[in-house]
């Protein structure tokens, strides 16, 4: 069954319908040219005799002492075999070729002749001339034309749609290349690549479409696969930590003070743990919902305002001065507040993470005619250039010796770009060792008014 449903069998099947509907027509249209034509020829044939025949009659008729039957009996010899001259005139003269022919067997086989009538004067009696020749010829011509054409086409048919096939799978073989190597391809073997003919043609593009996915496709895995095991190793430790205390505490008899303190450094891994779950489920949810994340008309400076006020006291603890400035000016976008409060209490955490105090930190809003975009600066220990590439990746924390110990799991980062790319927005990052960091997220600079209410989907990038 799905021989039938190939696209060889169907182009070859098509070619055959097309090929015969077209040699049908081309058929027909010979056969009635061909007729055409003979038939023409005939008429024009008996006609010139009927002419001829009349002006000879004439001429002789003129001419005293003259057998008439008999001129026209030896005029009537040079026509073509078969054909019938009755000539009859008004005073009773009548003339047949040959004798035995008849008016009433001519009208009674009158389907094998062509014929002409026509009626001329002399001057002392009119005449009624009947010329006929045999349709054999023309008839014996189609005949023969038809038994060609119907032994001939079939033939024809047979072997172009064979040849039809044949073609058809030349064509139809990079198809096969290129399915037979997409078969093989697991998730095993992701990096294998598909044959890209050399035709340059639609096939070549759709090769070169399904390396360019499965290129995509490698790379997601891997970043699968590196987060799965960056995932584990993280949360590996806590574990191990809550275990060892709990077996240690369990080995034999404590004080309540030594039982108080294992139970604390549990609750602390667990706390650990329980944040870079929440860390983890966060960024999971934020990449499975960028294409569906709903969004409205919001002011950013709105949603600033909610993040400082919520990371006042964090900055105070650390002694931070926290200052926020804004204008009169609304910076209207396209968002979605919890997304965004999300986005700013990353960057902003960060910023006060980063910075020893006595610091300070600035949240500023700009725009112009095409971005809204957000500042962040703080003037701590900076980011070194050889983990500016890195920071957004997931799980990836700094080495060095500048940067606090307790920097988190690498997971903030990786969200904030997420919910930015949610936004079709985009974060840059400006940073020198010891100088501290400016962290810029760039809106589209569309003036959203607060009742216009866009698309709940948006761009990814």
């Amino acid at each position: 069954m799905t021989k039938f449903r190939s696209i060889r069998f169907r182009l070859t099947l098509w070619y055959a319908v097309v090929l015969t509907a077209g040699l049908g027509v081309f058929s027909v249209l010979l056969w009635l040219s061909l007729r055409h034509q003979l038939l023409g020829d005939l008429e024009h044939s008996v006609d010139a005799g009927a002419t001829r025949l009349e002006s000879y009659f004439r001429a002789e008729s003129a001419k005293p002492h003259v057998d008439l039957p008999d001129e026209l009996e030896e005029f009537c010899q040079a026509l073509p075999p078969e054909s019938y001259v009755i000539l009859r005139g008004s005073n009773g003269f009548l003339f047949q070729y040959p004798a035995a022919i008849s008016l009433t067997k001519v009208r009674a086989e009158q389907q094998r002749f062509y014929a002409v009538q026509r009626r001329f004067t002399l001057p002392n009696q009119s005449f009624d001339l009947d010329v006929g020749s045999p349709l054999e010829e023309v008839q014996h011509v189609l005949r023969l034309l038809t038994i060609l054409l119907w032994s001939l086409i079939p033939l024809v048919i047979a072997l172009a749609t064979a040849g039809g096939a044949w073609l058809s799978g030349r064509a139809l073989k990079p198809v096969k290349d290129v399915t037979g190597a997409a078969l093989l391809i697991s998730i095993e073997n992701l990096s294998d690549r598909v044959p890209v003919p050399a035709t340059g043609d639609e096939i070549a593009v759709l090769a070169e479409v399904l390396n360019s996915m499965l290129a995509r496709l490698e790379a997601a895995v891997k970043m699968l696969s590196q987060f799965a095991a960056d995932a584990s190793h993280e949360l590996r430790t806590p574990l191990a930590v809550i275990r060892t205390t709990a077996e240690l505490a369990l080995r034999r008899g404590r004080s309540l003070e030594s039982y108080r303190d294992s139970l604390r450094e549990v609750v602390s891994e667990a706390e650990r743990m329980t944040g870079l779950v929440e860390e983890l489920l966060d960024l999971a949810r934020s990449g499975s919902q960028v294409a569906e994340l709903p969004r409205m008309a919001l002011d950013v400076r709105e949603v600033l305002q909610e993040v400082c006020t919520s990371m006042h006291g964090l900055a105070q603890a650390r002694r931070i001065r926290l200052t926020l400035s804004l204008d009169e000016v609304p910076a209207n976008i396209s968002g979605n507040r919890a997304a965004l409060y999300r986005l700013f209490m990353v960057l902003l955490d960060n910023a006060i993470k980063f910075s020893s105090g006595p610091g300070l930190v600035i949240v500023q809003v700009s725009r112009d005619a095409e971005t809204v975009a957000v500042n962040i600066q703080d003037f701590g220990t900076g980011i070194p250039a050889a983990d500016l590439r890195r920071i957004f990746d997931r799980f990836y924390r700094s080495k060095s010796d500048h940067i606090p110990a307790d920097q988190g799991h690498g997971l903030g980062l990786p969200l904030a770009e997420n919910i930015a790319r949610a936004h079709g927005a985009f974060i840059q990052v400006k940073s020198e060792a010891g100088q501290g960091s400016i962290f810029t997220v760039r809106f589209p600079g569309r003036e959203w008014e607060p009742e216009h209410r866009p698309d709940a989907r948006v761009r990814a990038g």
